[in-house]
């Protein structure tokens, strides 16, 4: 059961046992999570009225280690049951309008750090053999996370021969799109708060095909889990008026990588190849001032000359 279930279910579960105050900082967290996630153990029991030490033995009356544990759960909660109208309240609620650039690199920043603690280097590098081993790599991302599917799947392309990048128009159709999916091939799903469901589906699907599942998402909690053998994680930011996906980004950097290191002689074969078509079919345009002739290029260096 996840996280944020869990500290509901044990709220419910041992209220009648709590005291008098920490039945106060149950009510308070149950209809007020939203801002009990952003308080210190001092000032949420000042909130209710209760000392610090009580909020503190609250924690551990549910089952938590401390106020720290207790706190992550309390995170995992607002991950899931914010909506966007809420995380925009929360946000201007509390970053003042000089303060966004500080507080938005700064909290990509330590996104990314806690990414980089908390990483499981053997499910990275299953994940890596796992892609390379598979004969056709499916990959999908919903609504916020299309980016990062696109992304993915773009360079996925100068390593794997057969790369399908999942769109999304209906559950249907994205099912008829995996419909010769088996145990020759993976699928990446990337989903981060609020989950998509439709995600969530296309996994299970082909977890029940017998395909290998990796999830990009942020915490071993995530439902997307449910059906993936390799999981690998990345912090988002937990409420924002937009999500944070720097450090998922960082991650799926990481994998392209160690992909291309992997198969370097392979990757650049392609390479030369791809530069070869650009040049021959004009993908890329060179700077406009190579098209002119000398004679032009004489009127332009005057031009600087006379201008100074």
């Amino acid at each position: 059961m996840a996280q944020a279930d869990n500290l509901l279910n044990r709220i419910n579960r041992q209220y009648s046992s709590l005291s008098k105050g920490q039945k106060r900082l149950a009510d308070f967290i149950i209809h007020h999570y939203d801002k009990a996630v952003f308080m210190t153990a001092a000032k949420l029991g000042a909130k209710v009225n209760v000392s610090e030490s009580t909020t503190v033995r609250f924690a551990t009356e549910l089952g938590y280690t401390g106020f720290p544990e207790f706190h992550r759960a309390l995170e995992e909660l607002v991950r899931n049951k914010l909506n966007s109208i809420q995380r925009m309240e929360v946000t201007y609620g509390r970053v003042s309008q000089d303060q966004i650039l500080d507080q938005v690199l700064s909290s990509d920043i330590e996104n990314i750090k806690k990414t980089l603690e908390h990483t499981d280097r053997k499910a990275f590098n299953q994940a890596v053999d796992t892609i390379l081993q598979a004969r056709t790599v499916y990959v999908i991302g919903i609504r916020s996370c299309a980016p990062l599917a696109d992304f993915l799947s773009f360079y996925l392309n100068l390593v794997c021969k057969d790369v399908r990048l999942l769109h999304t128009s209906s559950p249907s159709e994205i099912l008829e799109q995996m419909i010769r999916i088996d145990d020759n091939d993976v699928i990446i799903g990337i989903s981060f708060p609020r989950y998509s469901m439709r995600t969530l589906k296309a996994m299970e699907f082909a977890n029940n095909r017998k395909a290998k599942v990796i999830s990009v998402t942020d915490s071993i909690h995530s439902p997307i889990n449910l059906y993936s053998s390799c999981n690998l994680l990345a912090r988002s930011d937990m409420a924002s008026i937009v999500d944070s996906l720097t450090a998922p980004l960082s991650v799926i950097n990481a994998l392209i990588v160690a992909l291309c290191m992997k198969k370097q002689d392979e990757v650049i074969l392609t390479l030369e190849s791809m530069e070869k078509m650009w040049d021959e079919y004009q993908v890329y345009s060179n700077d406009e001032i190579n098209y002119l002739d000398d004679n032009m290029k004489l009127k332009f260096k005057k031009m600087e000359d006379d201008n100074g």
